[in-house]
């Protein structure tokens, strides 16, 4: 049963509201302006390009429909491939079923968890042998930490294939001080209710090719030939955002930078606290690059820290906090048996080294020091009692912690 003072659930990343949104929701009240269309999603959509610092953006239903209409944008159909990233959430590699299109998994490198360079090159250089390169590269920026974008990019720019960047975690993140999104051909956002901003549901396609998203717009609402009455000559897809969505939408989009703030300030407190327990390693951040650490990432090493991953995991959640596993590689999915995977290294799968160790801590931009403080003795409290049979040496190091 729990007391009085675990009541209170500690969420993974609950939405956190700015008090504006409220505004622009009711002037699509006051304006009748309740249409999936309307003057909040220009602005939003303008905005979103001009934080971005790309030409012009789309806001769509999900983040997965902004793939979906990435992916159709550049042709991709029927035993196409597509190389993407593994170590993701299933959203990132469904459209490439949607098109009926094979999807080629790419394992991670472990100084961003995210697409590995050496696998991507092999990947490639087996295509090209076999003549059939993919129509695209999903490169995902995971738990906010831009990847590898100068090798990846290198790369797929010396086979000719475009890149579809998938930010939908790490909106509000940089490399090289440029705007994550903004690598490839395409770039996706998500305002899921759990991402930094939210839009309750929602997402966004960013690009420089303004005739390629005009096109998005079209095929995103319902493909509506231009004609005097409803006429239609190819499938299209109800994908556009709604107008009081993208309400939400502009109020987040002006604190997009405190929450950045915020949630960089939730790891550095697990960092400063949790980082002398042994066995505790934190999902790191490249040089040159910022992570908006939408969420704080750790891996276990359970014969140093005396307990097990699952186990602290539980442990937690007796407490009434949420904590998750790092997602299940997409490889390992039972959706995808039978798809080509290319690993780091021959040996070395690090995209399953991380599944099987890691776990994302709450980092909820409106979670109290209080809060965090509970999760963070929490942890301490497990990891001292899973190490009772240690050394005594190590079990004074955490007590003192």
């Amino acid at each position: 049963m729990l007391n009085a003072t675990t009541d209170k659930r500690i969420f993974l990343s609950p939405p956190h509201m700015s008090g504006n949104e409220e505004k622009y929701v009711k002037d699509a009240f006051l304006t009748n302006w309740i249409a999936p269309l309307g003057p909040n999603l220009n602005v939003f959509e303008k905005d979103l390009a001009i934080y971005a610092g790309v030409k012009e953006a789309v806001a769509v239903s999900s983040g997965t429909a902004a793939i979906h209409l990435a992916l159709s944008l550049l042709g991709v159909k029927k035993e196409d491939t597509v190389f993407c990233s593994s170590l993701t959430f299933v959203a990132t590699a469904n459209p490439i079923l949607y098109l009926n299109a094979e999807p080629i998994f790419i394992d991670s490198e472990p100084e961003t968890w995210n697409m590995s360079p050496k696998a991507l090159e092999r990947a490639f250089s087996e295509a090209a042998d076999a003549g059939k390169l993919p129509k695209a590269v999903i490169i995902v920026n995971l738990y906010g930490q831009p990847a590898k974008m100068d090798e990846l990019l290198s790369i797929c720019s010396r086979y000719q294939v475009p890149i579809i960047e998938d930010a939908a975690e790490s909106l509000g993140s940089t490399y090289h001080g440029k705007a994550s999104g903004t690598f490839g051909t395409f770039g996706i956002y998500s305002f899921n209710g759990n991402k930094i901003i939210t839009t309750s549901g929602g997402g966004a396609l960013i690009s420089n090719d303004t005739t390629a998203l005009h096109r998005a717009r079209f095929l995103a609402t319902q493909a509506k030939d231009s004609a005097p009455h409803y006429q239609h000559s190819e499938v299209g897809y109800n994908y556009r955002m709604s107008n009081i969505l993208a309400g939400i939408g502009r109020g987040q989009l002006e604190v997009l930078g405190e929450r950045v703030k915020a949630r960089r300030a939730v790891y550095d407190l697990y960092a400063q606290e949790l980082a002398q327990l042994p066995g505790i390693t934190f999902m790191p951040e490249l040089e040159d690059t910022l992570s908006n650490r939408w969420l704080t990432a750790i891996t276990i090493n359970e014969a140093e820290l005396g307990i097990s991953k699952s186990r602290l995991l539980d442990s937690l959640e007796n407490e009434n906090i949420e904590a998750r596993h790092v997602w299940k590689p997409l490889h390992l999915q039972p959706l995808f048996e039978g798809c080509r995977y290319y690993s780091h290294e021959s040996e070395t799968h690090i995209a399953e080294q991380l599944f099987h160790t890691g776990i994302c801590l709450p980092s909820g931009s409106n979670m109290t020091r209080d809060d965090q403080m509970r999760v963070i003795q929490s942890i301490k409290k497990a990891t001292s009692a899973g190490m009772d049979n240690t050394h005594p040496s190590i079990r004074n190091h955490i007590g003192n912690g």
